[in-house]
């Protein structure tokens, strides 16, 4: 399972140059999942949700999963507020 890091802030300003790393950086090669730790996450807006629904779009046209590890309880709530908690496979 591939590793990706949130930073601590993903703001706005910020979304699509994160989603354009990441999908950059994919390797053509991926493994069935996908996890990205969300730990280090602490300012953020309902960008970062667009962010990581983007991801897992990318994701899944390329035949993988994305797993989101050590949600914050703030960012759990925020994807449950907006009915995408599942699509993020929290672990």
């Amino acid at each position: 399972m591939s590793l990706l890091k949130l930073p601590s802030t993903l703001l706005h300003d910020q979304a699509d140059a994160c989603l354009e790393q990441w999908v950059t950086q994919l390797p053509t090669d991926l493994p069935p999942s996908v996890a990205l730790d969300a730990s280090a996450l602490a300012e953020f807006d309902s960008s970062a949700l667009a962010v990581l629904l983007g991801l897992r779009r990318v994701l899944a046209q390329k035949g993988s999963t994305l797993q989101v590890q050590g949600m914050t309880p703030r960012l759990r709530e925020l994807a449950s507020l907006y009915g995408v908690m599942e699509l993020l496979h929290p672990a």
